[in-house]
């Protein structure tokens, strides 16, 4: 299908009467950092979304270049006392860790899943993390995700919320947990976050408005 006819597909449809404003198409860049066993749903769902509002977005991956796949786990939640995990899809990386430059992108989003676990331990991880933060870009964080913000030591004194088993990563480092319903986001200034999956909607929109795109109805 291709990222070129995919966006056109779906972006300006003047028969839907949805316009995206403020932003030409394809100009805003997104980086996606993920990593083996990353939620499916939630590295998934993201980047094609973004795409749909013409956002060009590079998904990487530390130790892996453009076309190198990641394992992805299925987080699903069944009445169990946590998350049950199956196999999920293999996701196939656009762009290469090592030429990420964070100058060159206006947001930052990080998916959860088992991936953050270790992603975490990455210096460069840590480090692109914290340069989107010095530089005051719009980043958004889901579920398991908030673990990399945690390490990089950027949520002190900021509202946010994440899968429920690590709101301790989160107040112990100075931020205010928020228990909110799995279907919602919080925002606190240029950061977004959501407990799990379910709030991919509310996630996606308000990462969307905070990167200066504006949906409206014609």
């Amino acid at each position: 299908f291709g990222l070129h006819r995919f966006e056109t597909h779906f972006a300006n449809r003047p028969r839907l009467g949805i316009w995206i404003t403020n932003c030409p198409r394809m100009s805003k860049k997104v980086l996606i950092l993920a990593g083996d066993f990353v939620e499916d749903y939630e590295i998934m769902v993201v980047f094609q979304s973004l795409q749909a509002f013409g956002i060009a977005v590079h998904a990487v991956c530390p130790g892996k270049k453009a076309g190198d796949k990641i394992k992805t786990a299925i987080h699903d939640f069944e009445g169990d006392q946590t998350y049950s995990e199956k196999p999920g899809h293999n996701f196939q990386l656009n762009y290469t860790f090592d030429d990420v430059e964070p100058a060159s992108y206006d947001g930052l989003y990080i998916p959860g899943g088992r991936a953050p676990e270790y992603l975490r331990l990455n210096p460069k991880v840590i480090e692109i993390t914290k340069a989107f933060f010095a530089a005051h870009k719009p980043v958004a964080a889901i579920c398991h995700g908030l673990q990399i913000l945690s390490a990089a030591g950027v949520l002190g004194g900021k509202k946010a919320t994440c899968y429920p088993a690590c709101s301790p990563e989160l107040t112990s480092c100075g931020a205010t947990y928020e228990a909110v319903d799995p279907a919602a986001a919080v925002v606190d200034g240029l950061l977004v976050t959501s407990p799990a999956w379910p709030g991919h909607p509310e996630l996606v929109a308000k990462f969307v408005d905070l990167l200066g795109l504006k949906v409206v109805s014609k």
